[in-house]
């Protein structure tokens, strides 16, 4: 069984999509990490940046909607954890300052660059902290997380592009 998934993801088109997609998904790698390995894998570069941008966004609304409540829940009922989730506040609260600053464009740069530690998870993240609204913040991370693949698309790829 988990042989034939395996195969199925590797060899076919479609599941070396939902791999890229699901690489994109994960926290720090995100788009940074999906788009050059669905390129690795066989994908076109098109297809990789479009399978690499719905992976990452996939988990920025709900971040959004559920973070706040979910570290409320976190710290009432397994109070060990509340340390941790403390840090990722704080480490929120922190990036935020910039952000808050220049509010939209603050958040869309914030994104777009693509380093550690910034990204469309943190980005969700910032904006859950700073209680934005959804239809505001999403597609300015959609838009920073586009601007992120093509400065990513450029650095990996940039060459081959050219020619």
């Amino acid at each position: 069984m988990l042989d034939s998934l395996s195969l199925w993801l590797h060899e076919t088109p479609l599941g070396e999509m939902l791999l890229t997609m699901l690489i994109s998904m994960l926290p720090v790698v995100e788009l940074r990490g999906g788009l050059p390995a669905g390129v690795a894998i066989g994908l076109p570069i098109p297809v990789a940046f479009a399978a690499s941008l719905v992976g990452n966004m996939i988990p920025v609304p709900f971040i959004i909607l559920f973070v706040r409540p979910l570290f409320r829940w976190v710290r009432v009922h397994i109070p060990k954890l509340g340390g941790f989730i403390s840090r990722l506040e704080a480490r929120a609260e922190a990036k935020s300052a910039d952000v808050l600053r220049y509010q939209t464009w603050g958040l869309l740069i914030f994104v777009a660059i693509p380093l550690p530690g910034t990204g469309a998870w943190t980005g969700a993240l910032i904006a859950a902290v700073l209680n934005m609204r959804l239809k505001r913040a999403v597609p300015v991370i959609f838009l920073g997380v586009v601007i992120a693949g093509c400065i990513i698309t450029l650095l990996t790829h940039g060459v081959s592009l050219l020619f």
